[in-house]
């Protein structure tokens, strides 16, 4: 009797290394004894009922493309669980080509989609889960970061510091928003690593919704304070997911976002960083601030598809393994983690919600020593440099604003947001 087939498909966005987990798994089944099918475009073609998305994959094209960036694959975002019809297409396609085992790669709401898949099809097809996302926002053990994150913060951590001398030369502020559709992992090491005058990230908000305009004024209290230190220039680095806890009844953009099949915002379609880029611009204005140049650029698409560097080639040859391995010795629905130099399955039931149907979401944790360290070496305006006369009587010098009207300004969002707690 024929062995069961080996599946694999992609989903979400495209992160660094996903080629690599295709070309180990691929290799490793073939080398079991099984057919090796990989799905195009994610679940789009399949959850429509297109059988030609399924195509048999061999040794000899796969074997060297662990080092190149994107997917030979493909992915999409489509939600076969939109429907009952399309997960029950799905379902019905693998089965056609007399898949017994299936791997997704992708993030948190793959992950969903796979566990979906895996209760519809019952027994008869076994899935295991690739963790991967640029965010780093997948709840893995021991704070193992998601593959794909270090190769795109290294490429975020160059553009940012040719920024930030680009904004010495010339004179000027960059904002730069960086990828992270609820977390701010991405962002905060961007930041960190370059060195970038300020990051701000979701997480530092809490429970709360803020405001724009406080949230612009923790960015203008850093352009001020830099200008006092006689450096009218930096680079702040906003991840996109600050656009999440702002409060949407008082930004018309937002509450009319456009959202992907999963109800997630399109932040490219939202261009978070021009509102906020308005905003500052503004907020100087009415200080009548000196001018100051502020370009915003987003970060994103152009860390997703680089080459892995080697921390990810090694390691999303270990999960591409570790998947098979997992599923042919009988494992099922579970996402497989890497933890040191062992492989690590987390069973669906540990991450996913039972009601939602979605992966928790591991966010950035601020009393972690990582982001007190970042904060430090953040430039951000304080309560105690508002109370500072001298400071004062300089930072107004940059404005039409007197010392006291400043402080009146300034001081809800330093002692709020501006000061690191103890």
């Amino acid at each position: 009797m024929e062995k069961k087939a080996v599946a694999i498909v992609v989903g979400g966005g495209p992160a660094p290394g996903i080629n690599g987990v295709i070309s180990a798994a691929t290799i490793e089944g073939i080398k079991r004894g099984h057919k090796v099918y990989g799905i195009h475009t994610g679940f789009k073609r399949v959850a429509e009922g297109d059988c030609s998305a399924v195509a048999q994959l061999t040794i000899p094209a796969v074997s060297r493309i662990h080092n190149e960036g994107g997917s030979i694959l493909g992915t999409s975002r489509a939600n076969p669980r939109k429907s009952p019809e399309m997960l029950n297409n799905v379902v019905r396609m693998l089965q056609g080509f007399n898949v017994g085992y299936l791997i997704t790669i992708g993030g948190d709401d793959t992950a969903a989609s796979a566990k979906a898949i895996a209760e519809a099809a019952g027994r008869e097809i076994s899935v295991s889960h690739v963790p991967k996302t640029i965010d780093n926002d997948l709840p893995l053990h021991g704070e193992t970061s998601t593959f794909g994150y270090q190769s795109a913060r290294e490429v975020g951590t160059e553009i940012v510091e040719t920024l930030m001398v680009d904004a010495m030369t010339t004179g000027r502020w960059y904002l730069v928003v960086a990828m992270g559709r609820k977390a701010g992992h991405l962002a905060l090491g961007i930041g960190m690593a370059a060195g970038a005058t300020i990051s701000l990230i979701p997480e530092e908000y809490g429970e709360s919704l803020v405001s724009l305009s406080s949230m612009t004024d923790v960015i203008v209290g850093a352009m001020l304070k830099r200008a006092v230190a006689g450096r009218p220039y930096g680079v702040a680095v906003l991840a996109e997911g600050l656009a999440e806890v702002l409060d949407k009844d008082s930004i018309p953009e937002l509450a009319d976002a456009e959202r992907d099949p999963h109800g997630n915002i399109r932040f490219a379609e939202l261009d978070f960083g021009r509102m906020v880029k308005s905003a500052v611009k503004n907020r100087l204005r009415e200080l009548g601030a000196r001018e100051m140049m502020v370009i915003d650029k987003n970060v994103g698409y152009e860390l997703r598809c680089r080459p892995p560097v080697p921390f990810d080639r090694e390691y999303t040859r270990m999960l591409g393994y570790g998947a098979v391995d997992f599923l042919l010795n009988g494992g099922t629905d579970a996402m497989i983690t890497r933890e040191g130099d062992k492989l690590v399955p987390i069973p669906f039931s540990e991450f996913i919600d039972p009601v939602t149907g979605r992966a928790k979401v591991r966010m950035v944790d601020v009393d972690s020593i990582l982001y007190k360290v970042a904060r430090k070496y953040q430039i951000r305006l304080t309560e105690k440099n508002l109370h500072d006369p001298e400071f004062m009587d300089t930072m107004a010098g940059f404005t039409t604003k007197s010392p006291e009207e400043l402080r009146e300004i300034f001081l809800p969002t330093a002692v709020q947001w501006g000061t690191l707690p103890v």
